[in-house]
């Protein structure tokens, strides 16, 4: 340690001198040369055990006997040398210490870049919650992409005793970005290297996991396993579980340097403090500088790297026993890990190939994997008794309290500050902005149960969609294999998904199209809802008509007539002339036509019928007409959820904000028939609902009118004259 301690402050030294870089690498190269004196008996003993390896005589790890000299620590809950220093015969005057403190903090970090990866983290966090004891601490170096889907998943999720950090991959890249690399993870597969840079420079030690990890104990085991390394010890890592550092997976296969089978780096404890200390920087550097003379590039991204490195300094190594980090892997060697699957840890889905590998109890760990990616997310927010919360949690407990258990309405006032878990752009969304500053995003809401309507939309709309889905874990899955086999939706890379996960008694509405809304990527959005089809080429007329009618300088709100068929199967209008023919015959009709005809009624479908020119029409109460607007208009009003009333107020609150509706002459949309909902349902059967819906009007007339004033009497007026 006293030599490591020295070359890091040599390396200091020459960092503050003016020297040329090739002199110090040449200094620091003899320096290394000089350490690898103090490593000379390990590797003898590691030659001695690379035979057995090779030939599998006994079925054991090719670093058998280096597992001897370097897992040196107590056993998990075993009495530290500090307590046995204190023993006497059997016994000791100590009390055993816990392996991890009640409430002490575990600081975990992954790397994790786009919309896949960033799914993959929520099953790994999931299954760490799953089992946890203790206070969490994640840190995630991210794209812009994870970066906001992550930040935006764990704000809404409100776990108690989870802190989450980010720190920008951007920064790091230049730091790994001229090392070549053939690893199907790209750039990002580096990242780790520089961690002892990236992350803050007062954690002494932390987790480190690839996103394709799912945890089968407690995480608090593995931190525990921190007090087992010697003073010597920075790095904890699981031996390769395949071949491939051997070199003999096919003819002429070269790996990098490895200690016997190597390491995989899929599971990584770091002391970073130490880490600091020895120069770790500068060391990898060399290393992989002087490997890339001859390799080229790296096959498997950072593990080699990291497997080179502890080839010539294994004093540095602990090596963790094979349960934590159990390879799924091609040419695997994770059976001979453990006799009985409910001995495992931590299982590594690292092949390309992910849950189609093979291996002999691959279902066993399939079923482990989807019982977290289908699991209640709701379910993990239970408190840690006795760990300080976050004020987040103690905010919504109070507004809890404030609610009044005995109010008729009370589960209407509970989901209004009801945080739903809120995964935004669930799959790849790639939005690449037109040249002109008209572009438009079709904004629409659903569940599990209006989801073939999204095909028929895309055949209809090809301009960006942004879509709230509001869903259960399990439905999330179900999506995301419809969306994966769809022809239609998975070339489809302008539509953003966002997973609202289900949660309370009533279906959000307003939450999910303002959650929709706020993703909008456009400075126009066309509001509407899934079980319209808009006509074809709507998206060309509607920023046509933006521009005609000045929707940048104005504030307007285009309305696109409603129609509706009864019929299920509908050879779709092409053209207005076609839609009034078919209008005459009785084929459509005007939209609520037969229950609900105010709600459209301003429209004047009759003048509609004739007009070659947008006209204004004026708002009337109930009405609730389907707009093209600019993006930064109101928001829907959230206390509205289930049926009723929540277009309404919407529109509402645009006609007190002085929007004109202008309707378009050339524009139209067909609502298609379906089963009424569940909430439809339960307005019609329920007194108590409709009272409650009264109430919130109520509510909100009394809030329009302290927001703007005396104009807003009108609305309170026009409802009594009804």
């Amino acid at each position: 340690m006293a030599l490591l301690t020295w070359l890091y402050l040599w390396v200091g030294k020459l960092e503050n001198q003016s020297e040329p870089r090739y002199l110090e690498r040449d200094l620091l190269e003899s320096r290394v040369r000089e350490m690898e004196e103090e490593n000379q008996q390990l590797r003898l003993q590691l030659s001695q055990s690379q035979v057995a390896a090779v030939q599998g005589q006994d079925g054991s790890y090719g670093n058998a006997q280096w597992v001897a000299s370097a897992d040196t620590g107590p056993e998990d809950g075993e009495n530290t040398a500090e307590e046995r220093s204190t023993q006497k015969g059997n016994h000791t005057t100590c009390a055993r210490r816990p392996m991890v403190e009640k409430c002490e903090l575990i600081h975990v970090a992954c790397v994790c870049a786009g919309h896949n990866a960033s799914r993959d983290v929520v099953t790994l966090v999931k299954s760490i919650l799953f089992h946890r004891r203790n206070p969490l601490h994640f840190h995630f170096i991210t794209d812009a992409v994870a970066h906001q889907i992550l930040s935006s998943l764990f704000q809404s999720w409100m776990v108690p005793s989870v802190q989450v950090s980010f720190y920008d991959a951007e920064e790091l890249k230049s730091e790994v970005a001229w090392i070549p690399n053939k690893h199907y993870s790209g750039i990002y597969g580096l990242m780790k290297l520089p961690l002892t840079k990236a992350l803050p420079s007062d954690l002494t030690k932390v987790i480190v996991l690839d996103t394709d990890i799912t945890f089968a104990t407690d995480i608090a085991e593995l931190w525990a396993i921190f007090r087992k390394f010697t003073d010597k010890q920075v790095i904890g890592l699981v031996e390769n579980q395949s071949d491939w550092y051997l070199g003999n997976l096919w003819k002429n296969h070269k790996p990098w340097p490895a200690l016997g089978r190597g390491f995989n780096t899929g599971v990584i404890l770091l002391l970073l403090e130490r880490l600091r200390r020895i120069g770790w920087e500068q060391m990898w550097r060399l290393t992989a500088e002087r490997e890339l003379m001859s390799m080229l590039s790296t096959s498997l991204a950072d593990q080699d790297i990291f497997n080179a490195f502890i080839k010539q300094n294994p004093v540095l190594v602990h090596q963790l026993p094979c349960f934590w980090n159990v390879q799924l892997s091609d040419h695997t060697r994770s059976e001979q890990c453990y006799t009985e699957v409910s001995d495992l840890k931590v299982i590594h889905w690292n092949s390309p190939k992910k849950l189609r590998v093979k291996n002999k109890h691959v279902e066993f760990f399939r079923n482990l994997y989807l019982t977290f990616l289908e699991y209640d997310g709701n379910l993990l927010r239970r408190e840690l008794f006795g760990c300080p919360s976050q004020p987040s949690a103690d905010s919504l407990r109070s507004a809890l309290e404030d609610l009044d258990e005995d109010d008729q309405c009370y589960d209407f006032r509970r989901e209004r500050i009801t945080v739903h878990r809120l995964h935004l752009y669930f799959l790849q969304y790639e939005y690449v902005p037109t040249d002109e500053s008209v572009d438009i995003t079709l904004v629409a809401q659903l569940s599990m149960d209006r989801l073939q309507m999204l095909e028929a939309i895309c055949n209809h709309w090809e301009g960006p969609i942004s879509l709230a889905l509001y869903m259960s874990d399990a439905e999330a899955q179900q999506f995301l294999r419809y969306a994966q086999a769809s022809d239609v939706l998975k070339h489809r890379k302008n539509i953003g998904y966002h997973i609202v996960y289900k949660e309370g008694q009533f279906y959000p509405v307003n939450l999910l199209r303002n959650i929709a809304l706020r993703q909008a990527n456009t400075p126009y959005v066309f509001l509407t809802d899934v079980d319209f089809l808009p006509m074809y080429d709507l998206y060309d007329y509607l920023r046509k008509s933006i521009v005609q009618l000045d929707l940048a300088h104005t504030k307007k709100a285009l309305v696109v007539p409603a129609f509706e068929t009864l019929r299920y199967r509908l050879s779709f209008p092409k053209s207005k002339a076609e839609l009034l023919s078919m209008l005459d015959m009785g084929t459509l009709y005007t939209f609520r036509y037969h229950v609900w005809t105010k709600g459209h009624a301003p429209t004047n479908y009759a003048k509609w019928r004739t007009a070659t020119t947008a006209y204004k029409v004026e708002w009337e109460a109930d009405f609730e007409p389907y707009v093209v607007v600019r993006r930064d208009c109101p928001e829907y009003d959230q206390r509205f959820v289930g049926f009723g009333w929540n277009k309404v107020s919407h529109i509402m609150e645009l006609d007190a904000q002085e929007y004109d509706f202008v309707v378009l002459p050339n524009a139209f949309m067909i609502h298609m028939p379906h089963a009424p909902s569940f909430d439809i349902s339960k307005f019609r059967s329920s007194s108590s609902y409709r009272h409650c819906l009264t109430t919130l009007k109520e509510e909100f007339h009394q809030d329009l009118s302290r927001k703007y004033g005396a104009a807003a009497l009108k609305y309170l007026t026009a409802e009594r004259n009804i």
